[in-house]
């Protein structure tokens, strides 16, 4: 059996040139529009940082990397956390560093929404690495030796966490002794929680 082939009819030369005449002038368009389109140099180094093995990220954008797995449950809200840290840009260079464990009471937005989110992931006895992108850090905002739409870099290590009541508790025992050790805790002098200059020696409440 044969099949009779239909002959297509022969395109004029006209018609090409004005078809190729067309697509380069699309070609040349997407072109300018891509060369229009700023480029994002902290969304693309996260995009490439994301693949890297052991890069986590997190729906907020959050990208992290396990160091030091540690142990137990990570801490909530209602903690505070112990912690040392080490602040780098994207290139190295380091911005800031703890001197000493450094407190952070969470959700309580004293550090900034990238960092306060990392501690959320991390156990006590954990060491994490963690990419902040510029939203979740100081975004827009040049701060003195931080542009404007910086990517953060934090080794954050979680020493130990407590409740924030017991962190109160044990501010207001601290508190009770150094007030006993300033009365000399000696027969006729201010009685045990009193504060000097205070009327009648009374301790204020706390709230």
């Amino acid at each position: 059996m044969s099949i009779t082939a239909v002959p297509l009819k022969p395109v004029k030369r006209r018609v090409l040139v004005y078809l190729w005449a067309g697509i380069a002038v699309a070609a040349v368009g997407a072109a300018a529009l891509a060369v229009q389109t700023p480029v994002d140099p902290a969304a693309t180094f996260l995009a490439h940082n994301a693949q890297n093995k052991g890069v986590k990220q997190t729906p907020s954008g959050l990208q992290y990397q396990v160091l030091t797995p540690g142990t137990g449950a990570p801490p909530t809200d209602q903690d505070v956390a112990l912690v040392n840290y080490e602040g780098k840009f994207v290139d190295g260079t380091v911005f800031d560093k703890s001197q000493r464990p450094f407190p952070v009471p969470l959700g309580e937005h004293q550090v900034v929404p990238g960092f306060e989110e990392a501690l959320a992931l991390i156990p006590k006895g954990g060491k994490y690495r963690v990419w902040i992108k510029p939203s979740l850090a100081y975004g827009d905002t040049a701060r003195p030796g931080m542009p404007a739409h910086s990517t953060l870099v934090f080794d954050i290590e979680m020493l130990d966490f407590l409740s924030k009541a017991a962190v109160q508790q044990l501010q207001q025992q601290q508190m009770m002794q150094q007030q006993m050790m300033q009365g000399g805790g000696a027969p006729g002098g201010m009685p045990p929680g009193a504060i000097p200059g205070a009327p009648g020696g009374a301790v204020p409440q706390g709230n």
